[in-house]
């Protein structure tokens, strides 16, 4: 799934050359970096960070205001961050979930004789389903 968020960028008043950038729809998310391109990959980092930790709690993704409704402070600019949620949280991802699963008694002989994983068998089928559906 592909996000995109408008976020401000001011210049660093300590480091020259850097920014900070914050994300008006994601509360409190703000990071900075050195140059214009390291602010950009921090924000998008830490827009990633934000949103997963929503989605894992089980809450939608904010909605992204439309870019022309954000004005930025004076001496700042907006800009829009892209965020690839699915390699952030492939990447990222820690909260796991237990579920109990109930299948006919000769599939489970096949698995165990075979040494399947069945949870990673679970999480690919799930995962390509996921990802076939984003698609559609």
């Amino acid at each position: 799934m592909k996000l995109t968020y408008p976020a401000c960028f001011y210049p660093c008043e300590e480091k020259k050359g850097g920014f900070t950038v914050e994300v008006p729809d994601l509360p409190g998310c703000v990071s900075e970096g050195d140059t214009l391109a390291e602010a950009i990959l921090m924000g998008t980092d830490a827009a990633s960070g934000w949103v997963l930790d929503e989605l894992e709690d089980g809450k939608p993704a904010p909605k992204a205001s439309p870019i022309e409704r954000i004005t930025p402070d004076p001496g700042g600019f907006v800009s829009m961050l892209v965020l690839d949620m699915d390699a952030y949280a492939e990447k990222y991802g820690e909260k796991t979930v237990r579920k109990n699963l109930t299948i006919p008694a000769w599939l489970n002989t096949f698995a165990e004789r075979n040494h399947i994983n069945f949870s990673k068998v679970l999480q690919d089928a799930l995962t390509e389903l996921y990802q076939h559906r984003q698609h559609a």
